[in-house]
């Protein structure tokens, strides 16, 4: 008889418990923050195009790889047939220095002031900060570039001009 009474009891309480649900009242829409990062088959330069602004390059490197080594890249050109230019002078180093601190990428490049237009420092600039942001560093940072040669132009810091 115990029986009876305990399932006569059991069954209400466990519909009112299925009824209840978790407990979690519904919200409306809320920020899923950034963008998720990941892998990437190559990494964008920025060159000078035909119209004589900067023009985003995509070379299929298999990886996105560091602001250094896409800087590196960026330094040797942008190849015969691309329709490109640069406003970085060759030279035969390459190697490109980076740190990174609080809001700001300082990239050391193996080129002093004169080699570099105004252009060219934007090149410089858009490509770090592409590869930064590509990477999950915040789109806020700002670029100081640092010349062979010393010179105020290595204490400014910088935004892209195409970044928004």
């Amino acid at each position: 008889m115990v029986r009876p009474f305990v399932l006569r009891m059991l069954v209400p309480l466990l519909a009112v418990l299925l009824a209840a649900g978790c407990g979690l009242r519904p919200t409306g829409p809320t920020d899923g923050g950034r963008a998720p990062t990941g892998v990437a088959s190559g990494v964008t330069l920025y060159f000078i195009g035909g119209d004589g602004e900067l023009r985003p390059d995509f070379r299929g490197t298999g990886r996105l790889g560091t602001v250094s080594d896409a800087v590196s890249l960026l330094i040797t050109g942008p190849g015969r047939d691309s329709g490109l230019r640069t406003g970085i002078a060759p030279v035969s180093t390459t190697r490109v220095t980076v740190t990174t601190g609080p809001d700001v990428l300082t990239v050391l490049v193996p080129l002093a002031i004169d080699e570099v237009t105004p252009q060219g420092i934007d090149q410089i600039v858009c490509t770090a900060l592409g590869v930064h942001v590509q990477s999950g560093g915040a789109q806020d940072t700002e670029v100081r570039v640092g010349f062979t040669t010393a010179g105020r132009e290595s204490e400014e810091l910088r935004t892209c001009p195409l970044f928004g």
